[in-house]
């Protein structure tokens, strides 16, 4: 069995013996994609939109040769992760904390280029923190300077296209590849930060995958966010009291259950609206950054997975 459909057999599996989520079929059934896509690549105009996926072009590097893109997505993915401390970052002013650092990130590569896999081994936190203006005492950021420092080991003398090479035009492969190689990516029954690498590389047009329609979505926070928004998940009374009390969930069966939920519930969405889930991922976090779903609070988990 592929990591993919681990992932699916995991998510289901949870999803059927859940005890405070559910997913709202009805719900579920209502949701079509519009005929058009907004302007703005927002959803304001529908539960869904159709624009195409792609990255934002001045919050993400994407200007320099294939192997230094291929660098910084590499690196950003190694710490595309914290949503649970992100309320507690500097952001940047109208950006979220992914955008506040995948930014800053952006910033420091365009004026110094990628930093070297020895560089990563030996990152410190408190040089980290002043690319991405933030303290250096915030735990997040020790976090962050322990994963790069794990990218490097890892990479060795590699770099990120001869991971790309390695995985032999499989997205699967290479986020086998990731998660067995470092435990931040080991998220076992979703991989969703595995999983997100290649996708984000196809995107920015450096690598080529046969497979990449065979993804999940990428289960993190906000993607169940707005699925309760729009009524596709129910939370039973408890959990909602405790997540509109913007207090953090733990790890455990809760937190599980609404990822678990989320893809299994984007499967069912995608086999409907005729898409591959990582579309329907792109939709559904666009959808997320508008004000009315920020507004609302979403369940928050300090952990190195999303």
């Amino acid at each position: 069995m592929g990591l993919c459909d681990e992932v699916r057999e995991h998510c289901a599996r949870v999803a059927a013996r859940a005890q405070s989520v559910r997913i709202d079929l009805d719900a579920l059934g209502g949701l079509e994609p519009p005929g058009a896509p907004e302007p703005s690549g927002g959803c304001s105009g529908g539960p869904l939109a159709n624009s195409p996926p792609a990255l934002d072009p001045q919050r993400h590097y994407l200007e320099g040769t294939p192997a230094d893109v291929a660098t910084y997505l590499l690196t950003l993915d190694a710490i595309n992760f914290g949503s649970g401390w992100f309320p507690t970052l500097r952001k940047r002013r109208d950006c979220s904390g992914y955008f506040t650092i995948a930014w800053a990130l952006a910033d420091r590569f365009r004026a110094e280029g990628p930093w070297a896999n020895a560089q990563l081994r030996a990152m410190r936190a408190d040089a980290l923190a002043d690319v991405l203006g933030q303290r250096s005492d915030h735990e997040l950021i020790g976090l962050y300077a322990q994963a790069l420092r794990a990218l490097g080991s890892f990479l060795g003398e590699r770099d990120a296209l001869d991971l790309v090479h390695q995985a032999g035009g499989s997205a699967q492969r290479l986020a086998e590849v990731l998660a067995g190689g470092m435990a931040m990516f080991a998220d076992h029954g979703f991989y969703k930060r595995a999983q997100i690498v290649p996708a984000d590389l196809a995107l920015a047009g450096v690598a080529t995958f046969a497979d990449l329609d065979a993804l999940t979505i990428f289960a993190d926070n906000l993607v169940p966010h707005v699925l309760r928004c729009d009524g596709v998940l129910v939370y039973d009374d408890r959990l909602a009291a405790h997540i509109d009390a913007l207090r953090p969930l733990r790890l455990g069966a809760q937190e599980q259950e609404i990822r678990a939920c989320a893809v299994h519930a984007c499967e069912l969405l995608a086999q409907r609206a005729g898409v591959a889930p990582r579309i329907l991922d792109h939709w559904l976090w666009n959808r997320g950054q508008s004000p009315e779903i920020k507004s609302r609070p979403r369940h928050r988990c300090r952990c190195v997975y999303y």
